[in-house]
């Protein structure tokens, strides 16, 4: 069995690859009742994370992860938090930070996304 920091970098690599190939596959990631925090905007269920995900104002998108730092959660046996920070590039904006949350849980044999929270790192001063 992979060990919580290596289910957690996996998870990412797969993630963002299918993120900037094909992000209306995205929701398949993600439990039937997973909520998705984006830039404040909350959503629920598959239709509601495809629709939000499918519908970003970019059509090229690229990730660059620079950690991935992993926990796993002492009360679910094969659960983790992935926290991710790194730099977004989409279309031909220059890139900006993010930050991404998820905490993953253990389902029928595989992982599937229950909660995940992105922001941007901009700072308005």
């Amino acid at each position: 069995m992979a060990s919580p920091e290596e289910l957690g970098k996996a998870f990412s690599q797969t993630y963002y690859g299918t993120f900037s190939k094909s992000r209306n596959e995205l929701y398949k990631y993600y439990h039937p009742q997973a909520m998705l925090s984006f830039e404040g905007a909350q959503v629920t269920g598959h239709d509601a994370i495809n629709q939000k995900l499918t519908s970003l104002p970019f059509q090229q998108v690229q990730h660059v992860v620079t950690t991935v730092d992993v926990q796993p959660v002492p009360a679910v046996d094969g659960a983790i938090i992935v926290q991710i920070l790194g730099q977004l590039k989409t279309d031909n904006d220059h890139p900006h930070g993010f930050v991404q949350v998820f905490t993953i849980f253990p389902v029928n044999g595989s992982h599937l996304i229950v909660n995940d929270m992105f922001r941007l790192t901009l700072h308005n001063a």
